[in-house]
């Protein structure tokens, strides 16, 4: 008989999809259009230390296959996460991944100190990609020893384990998850949005407020494809979570055998609720069609030319 079921970073999972950060709120919003606790894991919008205002508008723009956008982490701050989200949250039946960004090291501690006293969380996920104002606005991914101090001050500090988010918009990304699993993450993140823009010709401005933003969707699934599979190849014990791009059960097979032990599901949440749901049943066809035992036997087992 088939199991998804999986092992990740120490703690047993129904199946291996998660959604995506910023992609599914904080799991509670969803609970009445599908049954969340049959998910893998939820990893909840991101936190920051201090409420965060996000980008003025227009902040969305559609593109072929995907999307563009300049939300900005727009959130409430640890505190309102802590008293308003986190008992919501801990009523979902699932594994719970925690998102956490700032715009310093200071920040990521204060915000992993706080969360390492609270039951119900079963990871952290740091969100790597933001701009560090501490060193004139350079994302933590772009410099990868202030990437590695972040890292190693909040694994200083929380017995939580430590999965980092990485961005692709950097020169080598081996390089830079290298560096992150040399500083202490337990487990990656493969990848976060592409750099992108979109300008309306008749105005001659940028469809978005912020001028540029992250794109998403299937558009960027082939770059996350290989970057999984970059990465597996030169770490192949690290825990990967893949996303980019997947928005069925054949994109999500194509990122498990890259490598990727969980695989995320993000924009097309926003097209189909029960996404992660219909791929968590296409999974277990797929294993039980194939002679697949396990999922997990299919990570990383494409078979290169």
């Amino acid at each position: 008989m088939s199991s998804v079921s999986v092992n990740f970073l120490g703690f047993d999972l129904k199946n291996p999809i998660a959604t995506g950060a910023g992609t599914f709120g904080y799991g509670d919003e969803l609970k009445d259009l599908i049954d969340v606790s049959r998910l893998g894991a939820v990893v909840v919008k991101g936190t920051s230390f201090d409420p965060w205002p996000g980008n003025n508008g227009p902040r969305i723009w559609e593109t072929p296959a995907g999307m563009l956008n300049a939300i900005g982490l727009q959130n409430a701050g640890l505190e309102v996460f802590i008293k308003d989200k986190l008992p919501k949250i801990r009523q979902l039946g699932t594994r719970v991944i925690v998102s956490i960004f700032d715009k310093s090291a200071q920040n990521y501690v204060k915000i992993a100190q706080a969360l390492d006293q609270e039951p119900g969380i079963d990871a952290l996920e740091l969100n790597l990609s933001c701009p560090n104002l501490e060193a004139g606005g350079a994302t933590f991914c772009a410099t990868p020893d202030l990437m590695a101090e972040v890292i190693r001050k909040v694994k200083q500090i929380t017995k939580l384990p430590l999965i980092a988010k990485l961005s692709p918009n950097v020169t080598d990304i081996v390089n830079v998850a290298q560096t992150a699993v040399s500083a202490g993450a337990d487990g990656l993140t493969l990848i976060n949005t592409l750099l992108g823009m979109a300008i309306d010709v008749k105005t001659r401005r940028p469809r978005l407020k912020n001028n540029v933003g992250g794109l998403s969707g299937p558009a960027i699934h082939p770059v996350a494809v290989a970057c999984v599979w970059k990465v597996r190849k030169a770490l192949p014990d690290v825990p990967i979570i893949g996303i980019g791009g997947v928005h069925d059960v054949e994109t999500a097979i194509e990122m498990i055998l890259a490598g990727a032990n969980l695989v995320g599901i993000g924009t097309a949440n926003f097209i189909n609720p029960n996404v992660c749901i219909e791929i968590i049943d296409g999974l277990e066809k797929y294993c039980a069609e194939n002679g697949v035992k396990n999922i997990s036997e299919l990570v990383g087992k494409v078979q290169e030319w």
